[in-house]
Order: structure tokens, then sequence, then C-alpha cells
């Protein structure tokens, strides 16, 4: 079996008397697209900054592509939530593109000059933005930055690449150009894929296992393990129906102290 490209160990993360989630065992596998799933405030961002070395754990280990987290493992790649970025923004879509090869190094640093515009052609022409890529991206729409934002964590070539929400703020059009880029590449270089969202429905074709954090607790198995009715009524402490409709799966009939639109925000849409 292969080694896990991502290997966490007896985990744990908490905040002051508040823990997010502990006793975790995670592996990831070279080529595998894992979902992180749960509410606001479960932990799933901060597992995200854990892996970039950004948050230390409270307990327990964690490695990267061989690694411990930071700044000096260049084999993860990140593509944060789209967020709309200022219009008077002179920066182009390539120079957006480039710095995921330059980090934070001035200048062309490894890189010739010749060898950086290929690679940035490349990766600019893998997510088919080159009608804009020279646009400053003050001026794009939010799937032509979120295209851009996908080739800039792609060019160096990561053996780990994780996602944040990548998605929010997409129309669905976009949501499929986006999803469908990051699964072709862990498809073609077997990149693992964290990819942490509230909806799973648009990537549910490509997920190979979720991670479901809530209330300090968490599941981990394929999505039929997971997303069903017995397991989530579990961990969220009340009764939840969850139904699966044309491929896609919906909740319904969350009572108690859950906060309906909450769970049907992060899991799927409402069945009435």
């Amino acid at each position: 079996m292969s080694r896990g490209v991502v290997e966490i160990r007896d985990a744990a993360l908490g905040f002051g008397a508040r823990t997010l989630w502990s006793g975790l065992d995670l592996d990831v596998r070279p080529g595998e697209f894992l979902a992180v799933l749960g509410p606001n405030g479960s932990g799933k961002t901060s597992l995200l900054r854990v892996l970039l070395g950004l948050q230390p754990l409270s307990t327990g280990t964690v490695s990267v592509a061989g690694k411990p987290p930071g700044r000096g493992n260049n084999k993860v790649g990140y593509v944060p939530q789209q967020r709309a970025l200022d219009e008077q923004l002179t920066l182009r879509g390539v120079d957006l593109v480039g710095l995921g090869l330059d980090g934070d190094r001035w200048g062309v640093g490894l890189f010739g000059m010749r060898r950086r515009r290929r690679r940035i052609a490349e990766a600019v022409a893998a997510v088919g933005a080159e009608s804009y890529a020279a646009s400053p991206v003050g001026k794009l729409s939010g799937g032509e930055q979120q295209r851009l934002r996908v080739a800039q964590a792609l060019i160096g070539e990561p053996d780990v690449l994780l996602c944040d929400e990548p998605l929010a703020s997409l129309d669905l059009t976009h949501q499929q150009v986006v999803s469908e880029l990051i699964d072709k590449r862990r498809q073609e270089v077997d990149t693992a894929v964290l990819f942490v969202t509230h909806e799973i429905n648009p990537v549910l074709s490509y997920v190979d296992r979720v991670l479901y954090l809530v209330n300090g607790h968490f599941r981990i198995g394929t999505p039929d393990e997971v997303m069903n009715s017995a397991t989530l009524s579990e961990l969220y402490g009340t009764r939840v129906e969850v139904i699966k409709v044309g491929g896609q799966i919906h909740v319904a009939g969350a009572q108690s102290a859950l906060c309906e639109d909450e769970i049907h925000h992060h899991v799927g849409e409402r069945v009435s």
C-alpha cells in the first residue's frame, strides 16, 4: 500500500478550552481526493492551516510530502476561497500565476527567464485562461480569477493540493470547471487533494473519502460510509435524514439545537 503523502497521527487542535478535534489519525494517499466537510467553526480551514505550517497542533504529529509542514515544503499547492480582488489592482493574470514559481523569492531565482515564461504559459493553458491571462486580475470575473489561482497552485507541480472552499461564490458552471481542473491534475500526476467544502455535491463524483468534522468529533470513510442518516445523526447528536436524489446528497429533518439552514448549507439542498 502506498505511503501517505499526508500523515497525521493522534492529532488534536484546540483554542483555549475548546477542542476542535482530537485523536485524529489520517493518511492521504497519492492521487486521493479527500473532501473535508463540517459546519462553520468545526476546524476545516484550521486543518489546512496545520498542513501549511501556519498553525501548530495542540498534540500529535503531521508530515506533508515526507516533510514537516512549513515554508520549506515546496511540494504543497494551495487554492484559497474565491474573493473579489480590487478592481484597481494592476497585477496581471500571468504575474499571479508566476508567484506560484517565485514564492517569497525575488527575481527569477532557480528559473531562467525563458523557462519561467514557458512554465507560466503551460500553466495558463492548462486551465484555459489564455484569452485573459495578460489582463489585470482586478478586471476579471470571479471564475476567471479562480482559474488563475488553480494555475498558480499547480505550477509548482505539488504532491499535495490544499483547497479551501475554492467553489464558494462561483456559479454552477465555474464550480464545474474548477472542480474538473483539480480532478484532472490529481488523475494525471497522482496529486493528493484535500478539498474543504460546504457543499459536497459539485465534487461528489470525484471524492474517494470524506473527513467529516463536527462538535469536536469526526468520521472518515467513503461518501456512502459517512454521508448517511445514522452517521450524521450520531455526529450531530440529533436526528438527521440523508436522502440521495439523482446522484446528489440532500438532508432533511434536522431538529433540536442544530440549525437546519447550517446543515443544509454544507451538505446539500433541503428536501421539502
